[in-house]
């Protein structure tokens, strides 16, 4: 699956360049340090984990306002610690997601790894969300985006 996914992409890639010389030719702008620091193989690309966070069984079940404040409050702190950790990459609500609320990207090696992240996470706990796990092939550049986002986000999530 993942030759297939790479041979599309190169494929994609060269036919959408107009210059495109060769799919091993490297852009200008290729920096070999960046591309190091971040884990990129030669396409700019990484391994990682994919979370889907479904409804849970008990969301219905807590009714109690202060109580979900308390679960959320908690949801997101564990999000904020574990990005600064450096282990959530990037994380968020679906939008008319039906039962499917939301998504985290991880940078672990094993859907094990991302199972254990996942357990600590309140919401998860206390089952107003289950989660869906599957590998996930993307760039590599996602490294970046917890940074970038500190930057540009006025309003922290509480």
């Amino acid at each position: 699956m993942k030759s297939k996914f790479l041979t599309c992409f190169i494929l994609l890639f060269i036919i959408a360049s107009p210059n495109a010389e060769s799919a091993d030719d490297t852009s200008n702008n290729y920096d070999e340090r960046l591309a190091k620091q971040l884990g990129a193989d030669d396409y700019g690309m990484r391994s990682y984990v994919f979370v889907i966070l479904n409804t849970g069984p008990n969301d219905a079940v807590i009714t109690d306002k202060d109580k979900r404040k308390t679960i959320f409050s908690g949801h997101f702190s564990n999000m904020g610690r574990l990005a600064k950790e450096g282990k959530l990459v990037l994380a968020g609500p679906f939008i008319e997601g039906g039962n499917k609320r939301g998504m985290y990207i991880f940078n672990v090696a094993k859907i094990e790894e991302a199972k254990a992240l996942v357990e600590s996470d309140p919401a998860v706990v206390a089952g107003i969300f289950t989660a869906d796990y599957t590998k996930y092939y993307g760039s590599a550049g996602l490294m970046n985006l917890n940074e970038i986002h500190d930057k540009i986000q006025k309003v922290k999530i509480e």
